[in-house]
């Protein structure tokens, strides 16, 4: 059986929207080899690139036809190839906290990678270089809020922002909650400690 033969029976196998990528299919041949499988395999309508060196075998929408990975899903995986840590910022963290009903187009991660920018089609993937204490939140929810309320900015964080805020935080770990209220600016750990306080009484 050809390597692109095997790399088609293990997509195949696999569910319907799952990201895959090249190094999935490494142990079945050189990474040309498994590019080129892949590339034939896009060409034939068997799988669809979402990004560079990132495919997918889409789900079919009988209403909206092809569905696309989301933006978070294909950032996952290519912290999952690089081996890089990211963290959703501004208006995106917002939308993920409900703070925002609006879905930026372009939307930016933190990251310990290399900075670039990833074109899906008419949206773009900012990777922004940062600090490591940037990436240190060990908390998805306190992660979350910490960005959140940096776009939002000092004294600018209204009573029910700051309310929904500390609800969702209620809902984080406490110990991961704990040790990521110690990075986060001053300003915004006397807001994440209320959630803190509130879980005493």
């Amino acid at each position: 059986m050809s390597i692109e033969d095997q790399i088609l029976k293990r997509i195949i196998a696999i569910p319907k929207g799952e990201l895959l990528l090249p190094t999935d299919f490494s142990e079945l041949g050189s990474s040309e080899a498994v590019r080129l499988s892949l590339f034939r395999l896009e060409k034939e309508g068997v799988i669809r690139r979402v990004a560079q060196g990132i495919y997918v075998r889409p789900k079919v929408s009988s209403f909206i036809g092809i569905l696309i990975p989301t933006a978070e899903e294909i950032v996952k995986a290519i912290a999952k190839r690089d081996r890089i840590k990211t963290v959703p910022t501004g208006s995106y963290a917002l939308n993920a906290l409900g703070l925002s009903t609006q879905v930026p187009l372009n939307l930016v991660f933190l990251t310990d990678g290399s900075p670039r920018v990833i074109n899906i089609g008419k949206r773009k993937i900012r990777l922004k270089k940062t600090t490591p204490k940037n990436l240190l939140a060990k908390g998805q929810i306190s992660s979350l809020a910490i960005q959140a309320l940096k776009e939002i900015g000092n004294g600018k964080v209204k009573p029910e922002e700051e309310n929904k805020i500390i609800g969702l935080l209620k809902e984080e770990d406490v110990k991961d909650l704990k040790h990521d209220i110690a990075l986060a600016p001053v300003w915004i750990q006397k807001i994440m400690k209320k959630a803190l306080e509130d879980g005493k009484n």
